[in-house]
């Protein structure tokens, strides 16, 4: 069974933010400039938080996972137009 999450990040170090944008390029939606969209299996969100553990500095470095409601709605305002498929938009 998969999930959504809503993934954030703010990285200090260009190499590490590098590294870490590839790695979620390859795993979600990109949505906005540090934000990803990402629909996973609870193995694929282990192995994410692994790679991602392997990449950050902790003591300088952000990433925040955020699980989404499996029924979610989504206002998009503005520029957004990359919705994530099984998504709603309402507007």
């Amino acid at each position: 069974m998969t999930s959504n999450y809503l993934i954030c990040y703010d990285i200090r170090d260009e190499i590490r933010l590098m590294r870490v944008y590839k790695k979620m390029k390859r795993t979600g939606l990109h949505i906005q400039y540090s934000v990803f969209h990402c629909r996973l299996s609870r193995n694929e969100l282990l192995e994410l938080k692994g790679s991602l553990n392997e990449i950050i500095e902790k003591s300088e470095d952000d990433i925040r996972i955020y699980p989404l409601p499996s029924d979610t709605k989504v206002v998009v305002m503005g520029q957004g137009d990359r919705i994530p498929e099984g998504v709603t938009v309402l507007l």
